[in-house]
């Protein structure tokens, strides 16, 4: 997992590299090596529920965004870094299902798409969730893990700590983390400049 979450970025950074109409419209750049997209004041979060048993994940729901996808393992590519849906399942996400499963302690990595050649892909508006919003993830065993946005964040390339970007942020804590590119897209070096990092934590499940 640590491997992974090392080169993570860099993977990611360059899913949208062949996007030709829509490169630099996504969110605006952070400043600073992290900045923190929406955290509005005085937001009360529920407490967290206890870990479940592994399961596999099968869709994703994120009602404030419309989004409901399929979601799909997805292994390690070449470099080490999650190899994430092919351009044509733009609307789908995959889970690196080398290690967490949602709803089991730790962190369980959800990437998707920002764009693709022509389009926005599943994962264009996530940098507008906010902190108190729901995720529900669908999982194999018939239960529905559902969990609650905490966080979100636009991790820069330059000083990038991907343990606190990716890492779970409480010891026994089942967690989710989202991740898509971010930042503004670099024509020189074809890639994007950051990462958007939507943080969530499992607050109940629905059996």
């Amino acid at each position: 997992m640590g491997a992974a979450w090392a080169v993570l970025i860099v993977g990611l950074c360059l899913w949208g590299s062949d996007a030709v109409d829509l490169r630099g419209g996504l969110s605006e750049p952070a400043a600073g090596d992290v900045a923190a997209v929406g955290r509005p004041f005085g937001v009360e979060l529920p407490p967290a529920h206890r870990a479940l048993d592994p399961a596999r994940p099968q869709r994703v729901d994120i009602p404030a965004l419309d989004v409901r996808a399929a979601v799909t393992a997805r292994g390690l590519d070449a470099e080490g870094a999650i190899d994430p849906p092919p351009f044509a399942q733009a609307d789908s996400v995959g889970w690196y299902g080398g290690g967490t499963r949602p709803g089991a302690a730790g962190a369980a990595l959800f990437v998707g798409h920002v764009d693709t050649e022509t389009r926005p892909a599943v994962f264009y508006h996530l940098s507008a969730l906010k902190p108190g919003e729901r995720i529900r993830v669908a999982r194999d065993d018939g239960t529905v893990a559902e969990f609650t946005v905490d966080d979100v964040r636009v991790h820069r390339r330059e000083g990038f700590d991907a343990k606190a970007a990716y890492g779970p942020h409480e010891d026994g804590r089942a967690e989710l983390r989202l991740i898509t590119c971010g930042g503004t897209f670099d024509h020189a070096q074809g890639r994007y400049t950051a990462n958007v990092v939507v943080s969530a934590y499992l607050t109940g499940v629905i059996r």
